[in-house]
């Protein structure tokens, strides 16, 4: 996989949340996908679609990427979740592992936003 490729699977994920197309979403992971999250792991695709479809408190997010960067094996993610109304919520960075082509995982780290 290379760099492009990689960036390109990273950004088609947060669309994939953003636009609720869950089929799409769960096409980019492996089956045994895990996500860390700092408040929660998530383990298997089909419980990680399921929690972003039926589980998560808001769905009506966005996710703006500030910057991507592919690099080795993975790729590093940063940006803001952003509110039905547009107000950034949180911070994060997202760590994308991969194997074979798709998402083995994906660690997140949040930080609150200050006003």
């Amino acid at each position: 996989m290379t760099p492009a490729d990689a960036e390109a699977k990273a950004r088609a994920y947060y669309d994939a949340i953003d636009a609720g197309d869950y089929d799409r979403l769960a096409a980019l992971l492996r089956p045994e996908f895990v996500h860390y999250r700092p408040d929660r792991t998530l383990e298997g695709r089909s419980a990680f679609v399921r929690f972003m479809r039926d589980e998560r408190p808001m769905t009506d997010t966005t996710h703006a990427v500030d910057g991507v960067y592919p690099e080795g094996i993975g790729v590093a993610v940063r940006g803001r979740l952003r509110g039905p109304d547009g107000e950034d919520l949180f911070a994060f960075v997202d760590v994308f592992g991969f194997e074979d082509g798709a998402v083995a995982a994906l660690e997140t780290y949040t930080e609150t936003l200050d006003d």
